[in-house]
């Protein structure tokens, strides 16, 4: 199985560890001695343990680090560094996101360890990139999400109190995560014809302007930044939140067909032939009209009401869940979206699955996000040969 380094922390990179890790990948996460990545102590909620008392593993962490085994190693310690290297040589893929250029000072770095295992495909994720003006900033996260533009399209709009809204996960890390995953699995098809591995480089920033898809086409093609909306669609309409008699739906009429049905669903399947109306982008340019009459004919039942009907006409719509109400759907059940893994301190966990079901070769969940350090002597010992004194020497060091 391929051999995969993670010596990324917080979410990006881990991500990206956990996806190649699920997909069968060997991982081996590397940790600063005594303190670990930074979302280990990103609590509460803690794991309890099985007398009902606080961890000190932070549920944050749980998320992102199934399937892979922990080993503490200080990179500022010569002998640590020796370690990784020894890893290096029979590994195929090595995960970081230090700050750019950090890492070369331990001889780390994308040029020296390709040139000592230039199979190695080195994944480098960072906010910026790893050349250009901005290549040496920090960045996380939100400040991505708002620099990246997708905070000013997020939101409701300023004529309805609205401000810039920052999602309710870090997607910018997820999706840069998502990104590597898939330029790594290219580079190891690239690998099986030339042979050699590469330097990938994946910023934060470039990802997340990438990956706002339509909004960036409607800006280059007019030049106007888009705005925010709430949940209403820029270039589908109806395709928003409405309020009910009793609370909100989403609805998501998705073309010509799905409308007229939908008109008919409210009563009134005359709008549906109205020249305003009648395709999209009519109902593009007459959406505020639109959207006030269908807003007044849904507040006049229930949402269950409406929904009934829309499911009856296949019209796309739903109901606004909180996570209470999406872990209750008998969907979760049904796909086993949640499973249960063992845990040495906490006893079992849960994590949620991987999305994607494989036919021939399923994903397999075998360990939970590790403790602290819990397979270093194990891989020193299994995987790279060391004896039990060569460990004890490397603790005592202070290299592990």
């Amino acid at each position: 199985s391929l051999k995969v380094i993670d010596m990324s922390r917080v979410l990006a990179g881990p991500w990206a560890g956990q996806l190649l890790a699920d997909y069968g990948a060997e991982v081996i996460k590397i940790e600063r001695p005594g303190v670990g990545d930074d979302t280990r102590s990103w609590g509460p909620p803690w794991l309890r343990d099985s007398a009902g008392n606080d961890t000190k593993e932070a549920g944050y962490f749980q998320s992102t680090n199934r399937n892979k085994r922990s080993v503490t190693v200080n990179l500022a310690h010569p002998l640590g560094q020796k370690l990784i290297r020894k890893l290096v040589t029979r590994s195929d893929i090595l995960l970081e996101n230090y700050k750019v250029g950090s890492l070369r000072r331990y001889g780390l770095d994308a040029t020296n360890l390709c040139e000592l295992n230039p199979a190695l495909i080195y994944c480098s994720i960072s906010a910026y990139g790893q050349s250009g003006s901005k290549s040496a900033e920090p960045g996380y996260d939100a400040m991505i999400q708002a620099a990246g533009g997708l905070m000013s399209i997020t939101g409701e709009s300023d004529a309805e109190g609205g401000r810039p809204t920052k999602v309710g996960v870090a997607i910018a890390d997820i999706m840069a995560g998502m990104y590597a995953t898939t330029a790594i699995l290219a580079a190891l098809v690239a690998r099986q014809k030339s042979g050699r591995g590469q330097h990938i480089d994946i910023p934060l920033f470039d990802s997340q302007v990438a990956w706002l898809a339509n909004q960036n086409m409607n800006y280059l093609l007019t030049g106007t930044p888009p705005g925010r909306r709430g949940t209403a669609h820029p270039n589908i309409v109806p395709y928003q939140a409405f309020q009910t008699a009793d609370g909100t739906l989403m609805l998501a009429v998705g073309n010509d067909r799905q409308f007229a049905n939908f008109c008919a669903s409210l009563g009134c399947p005359e709008i549906a032939d109205d020249p305003r109306y009648s395709v999209n982008s009519a109902r593009i340019e007459n959406r505020d009209e639109l959207i006030q009459i269908i807003a007044e004919r849904l507040r006049g039942e229930t949402s269950a009401y409406w929904l009934d009907q829309f499911a009856s006409l296949h019209i796309p719509a739903g109901p606004i869940n909180n996570l209470a109400q999406v872990f209750s759907d008998p969907v979760v059940a049904e796909r086993r979206i949640v499973r249960k893994l063992s845990h040495s301190l906490a006893g079992e966990v849960p994590t949620v699955a991987n999305p994607v079901q494989f036919s021939d070769t399923p994903v397999e969940y075998k360990l939970a996000a590790p403790v602290l350090g819990q397979h270093t002597a194990e891989v020193l010992k299994n995987d790279l040969g060391y004896s039990d004194d060569e460990i004890a020497q490397l603790y005592d060091s202070g290299a592990i």
